[in-house]
């Protein structure tokens, strides 16, 4: 193949030039009945206020998956321009989902960034009604699935799954609040048992195998034994991608990863605090009692200091090499009645990433 027009990064872009340009006919199935309502009609200006400021802006790979996975799974019978239609706004509930989930998780954490920009609870005026808008958010994601999928065969295969996938997802994020309560350091509950449960129910279901799954059961593949198969493989990746998002809370650029990190100062059950446990001398664990969990700079940067004596930098980079020829295993092993494309291109798309 000759020419930059048609290699996989012009590919790409077409792709997420595509997804992206669906949003504003889902920002419509959304809000233009009620905007001229009599009663709701203020209350639907703030829900389109809402979407457009939470759902874009994104790296949109959650969403971008269900269409790609797809399009690799459905017969070429099944590739009409309405189905495809359909796994654009399956992956667009996908990026609702994940609005609905961090405008909750932002007010938790206190953050103050987000994808580059103010955090919407931060925004002049928005405080905690920000809680109200992420429950709508959470509402248009089925009010979008109705509208596009209500008719389908596998409808309520897909309602389950983002119901299933909610609960989980909120689970991981009890597990997490409850590992690290803010002002209350307690490093002996930082265990790389919990932390891989609270990654695998916080960020691997919704991220990883919800929008696979989603276009499987859209391709018509609801077998038990597959969706275990795929399950296996993408919840390894969801821990990859997590610890890699744990680096780069600490080690990342924030010009390039939209955020500043704070995972030092919210006494975060992160990768890093973890295998720093599993490495400290008890002098230096003392420095981490002392400092992880404070808002103060200096303490901040005692912890980074650690960070780097203990090589934490060079312990990701070894655990990046072996998660990733695990994922390979298990691709080899989980992937004979699926194709294997799926899973490469995802394990691709995160491996070495920097934002």
């Amino acid at each position: 193949m000759s020419g930059g027009s048609s290699g996989p990064g012009a590919r790409a872009a077409a792709e997420r030039e595509e997804f992206n340009a669906f949003f504003p006919q889902i920002v419509r199935d959304l809000t233009e009945d009620g905007l001229g309502h009599p009663e709701v009609g203020d209350a639907v200006a703030r829900l389109k206020q809402v979407l457009e400021y939470n759902a874009p802006g994104g790296k949109c790979n959650r969403g971008m998956t269900v269409v790609a996975a797809f399009r690799r799974l459905a017969g070429p019978g099944q590739q009409d321009p309405e189905r495809l239609r359909c796994a654009l706004a399956v992956g667009w509930c996908i990026e609702l989902f994940q609005a609905f989930f961090l405008v909750a998780d932002d007010i938790m954490d206190a953050s103050l960034t987000r994808r580059g920009q103010l955090c919407w609870y931060k925004k002049e005026g928005i405080g905690l009604d920000a809680i109200n808008d992420a429950f709508l958010l959470e509402s248009s994601v089925y009010r979008v699935l109705k509208k596009y999928c209500g008719q389908q065969p596998y409808y309520l295969h897909l309602l389950e799954l983002f119901l299933q996938t909610g609960y989980q997802t909120e689970l991981g994020q009890t597990l997490d609040l409850i590992t690290a309560p803010i002002s209350q350091v307690d490093l002996s509950r930082f265990s790389e048992q919990r932390y891989k449960a609270i990654v695998k129910y916080k960020t691997a279901f919704y991220s990883f195998y919800l929008p696979v799954a989603a276009a499987m059961y859209m391709a018509g593949i609801n077998g038990k034994e597959e969706h275990e198969n795929a399950k296996a493989i993408l919840l390894e990746m969801g821990e990859f991608f997590q610890i890699q998002d744990d680096f780069l809370d600490c080690y990342g650029d924030p010009a390039l990863t939209g955020k500043v990190g704070t995972d030092i100062q919210d006494n975060k059950c992160s990768w890093l605090v973890v295998e720093c446990l599993r490495r400290v001398t008890p002098e230096q664990r003392q420095i981490l009692e002392e400092n992880y969990g404070c808002k103060e700079p200096e303490k901040v940067a005692k912890v980074k200091e650690l960070y780097n004596a203990l090589g934490m930098e060079a312990a990701f980079r070894d655990y990046e090499e072996s998660s990733y020829r695990r994922l390979q295993e298990l691709i080899g092993k989980h992937a004979q009645r699926l194709p294997r494309d799926i899973f490469l291109d995802l394990a691709q798309k995160i491996y070495k990433r920097q934002k």
